[in-house]
């Protein structure tokens, strides 16, 4: 095997290298199926073992109870954007959002297409989505409250989830599912593309509270609503067999080998304050999101001049660092440090931005 680089990419991103290992080992011939588990039938017990396993695991990590349908749904968190508003909208009743930046735009967008009644609680468009608002007041006749948990583009994450009442909420976690316990309870839904923290891209994970399905119209086409899902155990037609698969070795290794989800916030705690105490420290490096919306998972930062900045990006990659380069929309740089990427890679990292700095500052 060549030599791995340090993976800061934002997604698709860091796979556990223990998950990519047993892949490897497993991949022509899955437990002695004699077939590759991409070659096996979802209908095959192979792969019933594999989704129940992913379903079962993802309740135990997160505190599920039965009210919870654990899906897997194609079209990653995108699709979702359209989905919700048109499964999960109370006739006459308005869909409230909260807009972080580019993901949350999207969604209200969807919802605006189909002629929903949208309105926007709260923003962080006037300091350019560089902050996470706090002062807003929850509307109480909202069919639900949607929000992004981590914004990848602009490095900025809600340290405490809005509270809603009586009225569920709805999340985009694409970019932190798994890395921190939390309460369920208050959501209606919570939804993740697979690609940045437990799997490799093409899917979604949707966590489903068992009452939104009353609300799913008769009216929409059989494969948006989200109870031909839940009523086939995410197997109407055949999903995305590999990357639930590569989720459920994921689960596996955050659940025995990492310990759970209360040591993997520890973890990411500890590795993201590492490097932001590093680039506060820094007359030479700036982070961008404010300080008390900082990102646990994307930590974003400039430098003094945008020549720098490629130059940085194209040298941390001569050195075994891949995937600090900014997003194309923004520029700038961005270390993407989602549970896969250890210790080891932040303090990687931190040499070379101090070596960086010494020569270039």
């Amino acid at each position: 095997m060549g030599k791995r680089i340090y993976n800061f990419n934002a997604g698709p991103a860091a796979l556990p290298l223990p998950v990519l290992e047993e892949i490897r080992d497993n991949f022509l011939d899955y437990k002695g199926s004699g077939m590759s588990i991409i070659e096996a039938s979802h209908r095959s017990k192979w792969f019933d073992d594999v989704i129940n396993d992913a379903v079962d695991r993802t309740k135990r990590l997160l505190g599920l109870g039965d009210n919870f349908d654990v899906l897997f749904i194609q079209g990653g968190a995108s699709l979702q954007f359209c989905m919700i508003p048109m499964n999960l909208t109370i006739e006459d009743k308005p869909v409230d959002y909260i807009n972080t930046g580019t993901w949350s735009t999207k969604a209200i967008k969807e919802a605006q297409i189909q002629g929903k009644d949208v309105r926007v609680l709260a923003s962080s468009e006037d300091k350019d989505f560089y902050y996470i608002p706090k002062d807003f007041q929850v509307n109480e006749d909202a069919s639900y409250l949607h929000f992004t948990s981590n914004n990848t583009i602009k490095g900025t994450q809600w340290a405490k989830f809005p509270e809603s009442g009586d009225v569920p909420l709805i999340c985009d976690m694409s970019s932190d599912f798994m890395s921190r316990p939390f309460d369920a309870n208050p959501f209606g839904m919570i939804y993740a593309g697979a690609q940045k923290n437990i799997g490799p891209s093409g899917s979604a994970m949707v966590l489903l509270r068992k009452d939104m399905l009353d609300r799913v119209p008769d009216n929409i086409p059989t494969m948006l609503k989200y109870s031909t899902f839940a009523e086939k155990n995410s197997m109407f037609n055949t999903p995305s067999c590999f990357v639930i698969y590569t989720t459920q070795l994921v689960l596996k290794w955050l659940e025995e080998t990492i310990g759970g989800l209360k040591e993997m916030e520890r973890m990411n705690k500890e590795k993201a304050k590492v490097l932001y105490d590093f680039i506060d420290r820094s007359d030479f490096y700036r982070g961008t999101a404010a300080n008390d919306s900082r990102s646990l998972m994307n930590v974003t930062f400039r430098l003094p001049d945008e020549d720098l900045e490629k130059r940085f990006v194209d040298e941390a990659l001569k050195e075994g660092m891949g995937g600090l380069k900014g997003h194309r929309s923004l520029g700038g740089c961005r270390a993407s440090i989602y549970n896969a990427t250890g210790m080891e890679a932040i303090k990687a990292l931190v040499e070379f931005m101090a070596e960086f700095e010494k020569r270039e500052g």
